[in-house]
C-alpha cells in the first residue's frame, strides 16, 4: 500500500496558529488603513473608506522621508554589492591564517542586536568628528547590507569549480575578461538576490537609523514619530502598507531568482 505522507491534523492546526500569530498584526494594519475612525482603534471598524490614501499622497511631510529612505537604500545596496562581492571572493578563493575568524567578524553586524551596532557606530562617528547626516545613515546601513550580499555571493562562489578562472586564463582571457564573461554570469542571480534583500532591509531599518540619523528622518523614523504623537492614525497605516510592499516585493523576488539552488536567498535569515 502507498504510504500516507499527509501531515497529521494537529500539525496542520499548529502551523495555522503559528502563521496567524505572525501575520495577523499585518492584516490589522491593512484593515485600519481603510477605517473611517481617525484617532482610535475600534473592532470591527465603524466603516471603511479609501480617503486616507489620498490624504497620505497629499501630506507634504511624508515625501522627504520617503525620498531619503530610497536614496539611503539604493546607495547602501550599491556599496554592499561592491564590497560584499570583493570580500566574498577573498574568503572563498583564498586560504590564509585566521580566515574563519575574519568570516565571523564579517557577519557579526547582522548577528548583533541593532542597538549595539547603532551605539557603536554613533560612538565611532563622534570620535572621528563626523557630523550626523545622510552619509552616516548610509554607512550604518552598509554594515549589515554588506553581510547580506556576502552571504549570497560566498555561497555561490563555493559552489563554483575552482578551475574555471584558471581555465579562462589558459584560454587567453585577462582578469577583467574572466570576471566579465565567466565569474559575473555565474554570480548574477546571487548578487541580484543579495542586492534586493539588502535594499529591503535598508529601506525599513529603524534601530541603526535612530543612532546615526541626527536631525534627518527616514520613512520608518517618521512612522515611529507618528505613532508616538499621532495626528492621523490611518495615514500611518497607509504608509506602513507602502513600507510593507517595498520590503516584501524585493524579498519575494530574491527568493524566486535563487529558489532552484542550495543557496536560496534569505535562507537562515
Amino acid at each position: 500500500m502507498p504510504s500516507d505522507n499527509r501531515a497529521p491534523l494537529s500539525l496542520k492546526i499548529g502551523a495555522g496558529l503559528g502563521l496567524a500569530f505572525l501575520h495577523l498584526p499585518i492584516v490589522l494594519i491593512f484593515l485600519y488603513a481603510f477605517t473611517t475612525e481617525q484617532r482610535s482603534y475600534q473592532f470591527p471598524p465603524p466603516g471603511l473608506t479609501t480617503k486616507w490614501f489620498a490624504v497620505a499622497w497629499n501630506r507634504a511631510d511624508i515625501w522627504p522621508p520617503m525620498i531619503l529612505s530610497l536614496q539611503v537604500a539604493a546607495i547602501s545596496t550599491a556599496l554592499a554589492l561592491v564590497l560584499g562581492t570583493l570580500v566574498s571572493a577573498a574568503m572563498a578563493r583564498t586560504k590564509f591564517f585566521g580566515r574563519e575568524q575574519i568570516s565571523l567578524l564579517i557577519i557579526l553586524p547582522i548577528a548583533l542586536p541593532g542597538v549595539i551596532t547603532g551605539m557603536s557606530l554613533r560612538s565611532a562617528f563622534a570620535l572621528m568628528d563626523i557630523p550626523f547626516s545622510t552619509l552616516t545613515i548610509i554607512l550604518g546601513h552598509a554594515t549589515f547590507c554588506i553581510v547580506i550580499v556576502y552571504n549570497n555571493a560566498v555561497a555561490r562562489m563555493r559552489r563554483l569549480s575552482g578551475g574555471i578562472m584558471e581555465a579562462s586564463a589558459d584560454l587567453g582571457a585577462n582578469a577583467f575578461q574572466s570576471f566579465r564573461y565567466i565569474l559575473l554570469p555565474n554570480l548574477g542571480s546571487a548578487l541580484l538576490a543579495g542586492g534586493m534583500l539588502a535594499f529591503a532591509l535598508s529601506f525599513d531599518e529603524v534601530i541603526v537609523t535612530t543612532f546615526t540619523a541626527g536631525q534627518q528622518s527616514t520613512l520608518p523614523i517618521w512612522m515611529l514619530q507618528e505613532l508616538v504623537r499621532p495626528r492621523q492614525r490611518p495615514v500611518t497605516n497607509v504608509v506602513a502598507i507602502v513600507v510593507f510592499m517595498a520590503t516584501i516585493i524585493p524579498i519575494l523576488f530574491a527568493y524566486y531568482v535563487t529558489r532552484g539552488g542550495s543557496d536560496t536567498a534569505g535562507g537562515g535569515k
